[in-house]
């Protein structure tokens, strides 16, 4: 897929203000520290798409990109380690959760993962909490380029291990770099090839 427009829609904290728009919508999130910024970024190939920062936590709304016309991006607020009171932690939860719960437009949810760490129980928590609501999800693997290909490796079989003994199979996942576009290819077109399902499942029913 060629990403040939990509727009800002709208950022709100409230589900029912969301698009009133029936396309597909994936939605990205992670820990707040994820590189979640940069890789849209990178899947867009827009420098300033989604807004970077150096301090964690710079997302703290729902955001609605329009892809090409044809699907909705969500870059959704970012969990754990956020420098942020108590108070606006538990309001992200709730319109999070609240946007998963709701959000019937929502086809696919990236949980992006840092593949320099160990596997960390809050991404665990997070993906278990997904899995319970029966949202479909996949996991992309950030910040590719920052660990030699021995160890990437490894710590990717590390997580594999960890979600094997949780869940009766690997859910689909991507390795990538926001600094060599690494993954790119892959997860667009693996968007593009759902949404051409769609179509073909819309038009034949």
């Amino acid at each position: 897929m060629k990403i040939k427009s990509a727009e800002f829609v709208v950022s709100n904290t409230r589900v029912d203000k969301c698009p009133d728009s029936k396309l597909p919508e994936y939605a990205f999130i992670g820990r707040s520290n994820v590189g979640k910024s940069s890789l849209i970024n990178m899947l867009t190939d827009r420098k300033t798409l989604a807004k970077t920062s150096a301090k964690p936590g710079k997302t703290q709304l729902i955001n609605h990109f329009l892809i090409n016309k044809d699907w909705h991006l969500v870059d959704l607020p970012g969990y754990g380690y956020a420098k942020v009171s108590k108070s606006t932690k538990r309001t992200f939860q709730k319109f999070i959760t609240a946007y998963f719960d709701k959000r019937k437009q929502m086809i696919c949810a990236f949980v992006l993962i840092d593949s320099r760490h160990e596997p960390q129980p809050i991404d665990m928590e997070f993906m278990q909490w997904l899995g319970d609501h029966q949202v479909p999800f996949c996991i992309i693997f950030t910040k590719a380029d920052k660990l030699k290909p021995k160890m990437l490796e490894k710590n990717i079989n590390n997580y594999q291990d960890k979600m094997l003994e949780i869940w009766e199979e690997m859910p689909e996942f991507f390795v990538s770099s926001a600094t060599s576009k690494l993954g790119q290819d892959e997860i667009l077109d693996y968007i593009d090839a759902i949404n051409n399902e769609l179509r073909s499942n819309n038009s034949a029913g």
